[in-house]
């Protein structure tokens, strides 16, 4: 079966942005990517914070709530059902749930051929660069650097601390089929 779905998992600031877009130039067909930022980004202003939505703490933790679950569920289903009517699609995660955000994803993925694939980062490295962002918590790329992994499985995992995106890209599409 051919790939329709690469899902790109790792912590905040490891480098899945910058993959996913070498991937759209590295792949041959076109690649839509839906990254979990922007559905933080669509969230109406109440559900950006307590009370059921998404929290980001001043020591870079990240609370949700049951708001923010129905609507990433409704998010999930859209993204497959995108899949399912015909459009190659990355996804850029960050599974704070470790497993069971992947065990959310493949029930909403069911039936479609997906690439798991783990993107590592030291967590020193990724601090790096969440401070040269500037538009991030601090905290968040330490503290997510190794949770988001745990029992999660992979098809392939690549590692940003030393690699290039676009090394990684090339790794990645090499195993897209």
């Amino acid at each position: 079966m051919t790939t329709q779905v690469i899902l790109l998992n790792g912590g905040s600031s490891s480098g899945k942005s910058g993959i996913a877009r070498c991937l759209q130039a590295v792949l041959p067909d076109p690649w839509l990517v839906f990254g979990i930022d922007s559905l933080v980004d669509a969230l109406p202003p109440g559900l950006q914070g307590a009370d059921g939505g998404i929290e980001f703490a001043e020591d870079g933790g990240v609370e949700v709530g049951a708001g923010f679950r129905a609507l990433e569920a409704a998010w999930m289903e859209g993204v497959a059902a995108t899949a399912r009517a015909g459009a190659l699609i990355v996804v850029d995660d960050v599974f704070l749930g470790g497993a069971a955000s992947q065990q959310r994803w493949r029930k909403a993925l069911a039936g479609l051929d997906v690439l798991w694939v783990g993107v590592r980062c030291d967590a020193e490295v990724a601090a790096a660069r969440e401070i040269a962002r500037g538009d991030r918590t601090r905290g968040m790329a330490a503290a997510q650097a190794e949770v988001v992994h745990d029992g999660v499985s992979y098809d392939l995992e690549v590692d940003t601390t030393r690699t290039e995106s676009l090394m990684c890209a090339r790794t990645i599409a090499a195993r897209v089929g």
